[in-house]
């Protein structure tokens, strides 16, 4: 086995520049069921923008706007819209997982510093990857704090109802076409990353659009990336109407993992969140497809959730239409059952349902 130069013990948080975080925020604990934990912004002393942390399990989102136009925060939304800025990775030393990714080729986003207050210190770093979005390095055994340092512990104003949400599965990135070999090669070489499975344009196209993917993954298999770009299809694909609506690469989605998705879905269709829609017809093969299963075929059938195998078992998944304005970031709720894939099998199916939206927008 290889010495891992870089260990990481998983996925820290996820944080997204967002128009308006004080509304969003009631959003994801309203629809998601995610708690609200811990605030900065003015009244804890912070003067250009307002964070807001929400957790549920090991998932914790930051919202954060601006509080000015003149911010990085500001003009990151005025181009792309609500989005993902930063991939945080829950490290045990963030000095040295900076200089060991820096040493390789990463290109520095802010060098390590320590924050501290009287829950003690945290130690973060940062390099970028594609487009805006940066991996910072979190290193937190020093510290007892509802989040990081400058941060005040925040409670909901509400009730607020989990829904099993467990923690991340997978982060997917869409680059734009040519370069999603250049961002595998960075995580190989810079993050020691290894590649876990590739899917062609002939796993993955439809009558219009069509895709490239690769998934790398971290040593422990905790942090997993699947990186997309555009292949030839007919129309536009559904990756190049992202970048053309994001303005460059970036966060696609953000999978999380449930141990009951019925359960989870239910709830989620309850609080008014809204999922790709694939027809009944769909349903008709998956006896054959999938085999045995443990839920009701009938209860997936009413709440559109897709079932696919592979050697190690089987794999439950929805995925939401995008959370924002802007056809670009939605989410997955992922249930494995064994199963270590991404949903192959499920891929047409979900990829004509796509393009029946983005039709619908006029994109396709």
């Amino acid at each position: 086995m290889a010495h891992d130069f870089l260990p990481i013990n998983g996925t820290d948080h996820i944080e997204f520049y967002v128009g308006n975080a004080k509304q969003a925020a009631v959003f994801y604990q309203y629809a998601f069921g995610f708690d609200l934990v811990a605030y900065a912004g003015p009244e804890t002393g912070v003067r250009d923008r307002a964070s807001y942390v929400l957790r549920q399990n090991k998932i914790t989102l930051v919202l954060t706007s601006a509080l000015h136009p003149e911010s990085e925060i500001s003009e990151h939304v005025k181009r792309h819209g609500d989005g993902v800025k930063v991939l945080a990775l829950w490290v045990d030393d963030a000095r040295k997982s900076f200089q060991e990714t820096v040493s390789r080729g990463a290109e520095a986003a802010f060098e390590p510093k320590v924050l501290t207050d009287e829950y003690g210190e945290v130690v973060v770093s940062s390099i970028k990857t594609y487009g805006e979005t940066i991996h910072t390095f979190v290193e937190r055994k020093n510290y007892k704090g509802p989040f990081l340092p400058g941060y005040k512990p925040r409670k909901s104003t509400f009730k607020v109802q989990p829904i099993g949400l467990k923690y991340v599965d997978h982060c997917v990135g869409n680059v734009e076409l040519g370069s999603m070999n250049r961002w595998v090669e960075f995580y190989e070489k810079v993050m020691g990353f290894s590649l876990l499975v590739t899917f062609d344009d002939k796993d993955i196209s439809t009558e219009y659009s069509a895709l490239m993917s690769k998934v790398v993954a971290n040593g422990n298999g905790y942090i997993k990336f699947p990186i997309n770009e555009p292949a030839q299809g007919r129309k536009k694909s559904q990756i190049e109407e992202y970048l053309d609506f994001y303005h460059g690469p970036g966060v696609q989605h953000i999978a999380v993992a449930t141990d009951d998705i019925v359960f989870t879905v239910t709830e989620m269709r309850k609080r008014g969140v809204e999922f790709l829609y694939v027809p009944e017809t769909y349903y008709e093969d998956v006896p054959q497809r999938v085999g045995k299963i443990n839920e009701s075929l009938e209860d997936l059938r009413k709440l559109n959730i897709l079932a696919d195998r592979d050697e190690e078992g089987y794999l439950l998944q929805i995925f939401t239409k995008p959370v924002q304005d802007r056809p670009t970031v939605f989410f997955e709720i992922i249930e494995r059952n064994g199963a270590k894939s991404f949903g192959k099998g499920n891929f047409k199916a979900l990829f004509e349902s796509i393009e029946r939206e983005q039709a619908l927008r006029g994109n396709l």
